[in-house]
């Protein structure tokens, strides 16, 4: 979950991925988010193997083919055990602290840079894991970032993205329906912030995207839509094929 952000004196996830690469482990990051007052992200568990990886992920890295591109690669963990695998994979980050700790990790291939602005060679595999959906932020912009990774996967190629269903967070009436703040668009729109050592990063927005809506809006950009497999949480694993 990197912060949408170049400015590296802002790069509060970076910042702690170089602390833990540099062995100068001390904290963890905490998120503040419009759902929680609360939370952290343990920074071992971005560095996780393959054996400790959600059985989601571990599909996901099973299934990626050809030259892959790992979207939001964080400290890199995905495009190391496709790397170590045989893989041909670019890890591509918008925190400059993530991608110098996926070099010196050892991962070959890397870009800086915000997914909208990639245009080049065309990849059989997009991954996006770890809620990788939640880089579009909002519902309203689900259709571009369809769209631009259209124009990026190969025509035969596959995006391999999973999500959760948050509904179970919103309190249930006697009816079955649930009491969702009229606050935003969806109820999947969160917004965040980081904390790492003192600092807070910029605030920032985050989609949780369920798997009926991902279906219609890649119906209507011209993409098929399967249900790979689903989590023991609400969280479900999707493969987008352009038609």
């Amino acid at each position: 979950m990197a912060q949408n952000t170049n400015n590296y004196a802002l790069d509060i996830f970076g910042k702690a991925l170089l602390d833990y690469q540099h062995e100068k482990y001390t904290e963890d990051i905490k998120t503040f988010s419009s759902l929680d007052e609360e939370d952290i992200i343990p920074l071992p568990y971005l560095f996780r193997s393959y054996q400790e990886m959600p059985k989601l992920e571990q599909k996901a890295l099973q299934l990626c083919k050809g030259q892959v591109l790992d979207i939001g690669a964080g400290a890199g963990s995905h495009s190391l055990w496709l790397q170590q695998n045989g893989k041909e994979v670019t890890a591509l980050d918008i925190s400059a602290g993530a991608i110098q700790t996926c070099q010196l990790r050892g991962i070959k291939k890397t870009l800086h840079m915000d997914i909208l602005s990639y245009s080049g060679i065309k990849f059989d595999t997009l991954l996006l894991l770890m809620n990788g959906i939640g880089i579009v932020g909002k519902l309203s912009n689900l259709k571009n970032y369809l769209v631009h990774l259209k124009s990026i996967v190969a025509n035969d190629g596959q995006i391999l993205v999973d999500s959760s269903n948050i509904i179970y967070m919103f309190e249930q009436d006697d009816d079955g329906g649930y009491w969702i703040p009229q606050t935003t668009d969806y109820y999947g729109e969160v917004s965040f912030q980081m904390e790492y050592k003192g600092k807070m990063g910029p605030s920032f927005n985050w989609l949780y995207l369920d798997f009926e809506t991902l279906k219609r809006s890649c119906f209507l950009e011209g993409f098929n839509c399967e249900l790979v497999s689903e989590g023991e949480h609400y969280d479900y694993l999707a493969r987008l094929s352009p038609l």
